[in-house]
């Protein structure tokens, strides 16, 4: 039987929007455990990460090389100490799945993953989260943990963000609809697989998202899933911090987390950027919920 560890990383280090520090709380609360009990897996709880509130700190007082991103000291430590967490438990035969938070927990994901392996990224995400300290134009660093694990521009030199086994050619963007110009040429330049909103509405969200899935784990240790909740409309999830109308449906959000499991390559998984103070009823977290325990197996008929 398969064993899930949940990891909570509670921080709003890198989000515009105060609240998602409080997103692992609402999605256990939302019934985390026992939908993925239902799907058939084993499930392990490790708690929570200790995170510092970000107004007990200076969001400037460690400054990248260049640019400009928030919190950067604060996020650092966290993600060392979930890729330490994420590597455990990889080595102890489980299956890690992180909770946010914000996104910048990715690179702490995204490191632990990568320890010793050769592993392959599925963006779930309106955003692609390439920016840097040089290009980013609100510093926050939830718009950049993909560009952060692979070394780009001023996180070329930062050992704690770098996940060395992750490469371009094994990282797939899906439902992408809000991208910044300069995220843009580095999709372009690196050759990302990159699927906007339109291309799902044009070839489907299954043939999409299977393509994402076997570019990602072409010649790899394994996947690692990065869900955003705000990869689905805001109609279907209003508790994000940065919705962007024009989303997936909630069939569709379970499609792809159903050829996920299928794919059979599933490393490693985070649910990121729940925020329960703008969100109606719970009902985001525990959409949140529900499509990990799609991507763990679970289905309508069972």
């Amino acid at each position: 039987m398969t064993t899930v560890r949940i990891i909570g990383a509670p921080t709003d280090y890198g989000a515009n929007r105060r609240g998602v520090d409080m997103g692992p709380s609402a999605i256990r609360y939302g019934g985390l455990a026992d939908q993925l009990a239902s799907a058939g897996v084993g499930v392990v709880d490790a708690g929570d990460l200790a995170v510092p509130r970000a107004e007990e700190r200076d969001p400037n007082a460690d400054a990248p090389s260049a640019g400009k991103a928030k919190f950067l000291r604060e996020t650092a430590d966290v993600c060392r100490r979930l890729a330490d967490q994420v590597g455990g438990t990889l080595a102890d035969g489980a299956v890690p799945l992180a909770l946010g938070g914000d996104h910048s927990i990715a690179i702490g994901s995204l490191a632990g993953s990568a320890r010793d392996a050769d592993i392959g990224a599925v963006w779930f995400d309106a955003h692609a989260d390439l920016n840097t300290p040089s290009t980013t134009p609100s510093g926050n660093v939830h718009g950049m943990p993909l560009a952060a694990a692979l070394g780009f521009d001023e996180f070329a030199d930062s050992d704690w963000a770098n996940a060395p086994g992750l490469s371009p050619e094994n990282v797939a963007l899906v439902g992408l609809r809000s991208v910044d110009d300069s995220e843009v040429e580095v999709i372009r330049e690196h050759g990302f697989a990159a699927y906007t909103m339109s291309d799902i509405d044009e070839r489907g969200i299954t043939e999409v998202t299977e393509e994402a899935m076997a570019t990602a784990g072409a010649g790899v240790d394994g996947v690692h899933v990065s869900l955003d909740l705000d990869w689905l409309d805001p109609n279907e999830a209003p508790g994000v911090g940065t919705p962007v109308r024009g989303g997936v449906t909630y069939r569709e959000a379970h499609s792809a987390m159903e050829i996920v499991d299928e794919a059979d390559s599933l490393r490693s998984m985070e649910l990121v950027e729940v925020n329960p103070t703008l969100d109606q009823h719970n009902e985001t977290a525990e959409l949140a919920t529900e499509l990990a325990a799609s991507a763990f197996g679970k289905r309508v008929l069972w």
